[in-house]
């Protein structure tokens, strides 16, 4: 059984808890900490968007359409659908004479609440501009433009149409990155369909551990690899609010910390992490699929764990992995707290 991480206080006693699988690894797939089973298949749903977005940098198509930062940490965002997304996915797509009907994420209300309020009183209904996946899969589109020579408009279009499904030269494309950088083989791996149609690949959260490590430092990728998941950290340090949104745990500590931590949650208690300076990645994943705030927690307090802090950086991440809970009326009635052996996590 996997070890509490996350415990959940209300008044003097815990009420709930969560439990979770960590590793840390460094880029030759050495383990330098663990909590819990770390061998079991994961999906790692959108915590792995900057691997799915490896091929649009090193295809050369980011530098052909001029792709900005915030249009590249877009390529890597679980974002709010606000109107700075959808209008950045949307953007994308104008470089390639394609509009949001080319999508095949599928359209929901945007994250933010107030987002999609403003929306309804404008008496407009949310598009695929407005998933949370829009920008990825407009990554896609520019990806599969380079794959044609440059083709845009209705030439684009034609082969574009399914690109969502296994078989089709993006996604194959797209797999091949993640084959590249977990070191495993895709084939063998359990296959499901993620939020937004794509296909997600079950492996050890080692592996996607490594692939992390890898990110942050280019070893064991291609030169080409290498370079783009440079690329896209930086970009994704440059424009923060694009990789997610307003208030966003995400966002918040990039705007924070920079460069020196790339970190991306995906659905079902996922999260993975980068971290540059030491050469290391992280991954993680909570047993309940808590993502709104357990997941949050633990990686909040592995970055406090794993990196050197100022006493203001320190500060503001142990508010983010101690958070207060209140009630309607705004009163503290308890907290959330990285768990004792969460707390006592060191590398070997």
């Amino acid at each position: 059984m996997n070890p509490v991480l996350v415990e959940a206080w209300r008044g003097r006693a815990v009420e709930s808890f969560h439990r979770g699988s960590l590793v840390v690894v460094d880029p030759d797939g050495r383990v330098v900490g663990s909590l819990g089973d770390v061998q079991r298949p994961v999906f790692p749903r959108s915590a792995i968007k900057v691997l799915q977005a490896l091929p649009l940098v090193a295809s050369g198509a980011a530098e052909a359409l001029g792709l900005t930062d915030a249009e590249l940490a877009l390529a890597c965002a679980s974002h709010n659908g606000e109107p700075g997304h959808a209008d950045t996915a949307a953007g994308m797509l104008r470089r390639l004479g394609l509009d949001e009907a080319a999508l095949e994420c599928g359209a929901h209300w945007p994250g933010l609440e107030a987002a999609g309020r403003a929306l309804a009183a404008a008496g407009r209904e949310p598009t695929a501009l407005h998933n949370n996946c829009s920008g990825k899969h407009a990554g896609f589109l520019c990806l599969a433009c380079a794959m044609q020579g440059g083709a845009k408009g209705p030439d684009l279009q034609r082969f574009v149409r399914g690109y969502v499904q296994p078989d089709h030269p993006v996604m194959r494309e797209v797999g091949a990155a993640i084959e590249a950088a977990t070191g495993e083989r895709l084939d063998n791996a359990p296959m499901g369909i993620d939020g937004c149609s794509i296909p997600t690949y079950a492996l050890p959260l080692k592996a996607w551990a490594l692939a992390f490590a890898r990110v942050a430092t280019g070893q064991g990728l291609s030169e080409d690899h290498a370079r783009a998941a440079q690329r896209l950290r930086q970009a994704v340090a440059r424009s923060p609010f694009h990789v997610a949104g307003t208030g966003r745990f995400d966002t918040r500590v990039m705007e924070r910390l920079g460069e020196r931590v790339f970190c991306k949650v995906g659905a079902e208690g996922v999260y993975g992490a980068a971290l540059p300076e030491l050469g290391l990645g992280v991954a993680l994943k909570m047993d309940d699929g808590n993502t709104a705030r357990a997941a949050e927690v633990v990686m909040a307090a592995v970055i406090e764990a794993l990196l050197p802090l100022s006493e203001d950086d320190r500060r503001f991440m142990r508010g983010l992995s101690e958070g207060v809970l209140r009630n309607w009326r705004g009163i503290e009635v308890g907290a959330l707290r990285a768990s004792p052996s969460l707390r006592a996590f060191s590398l070997a």
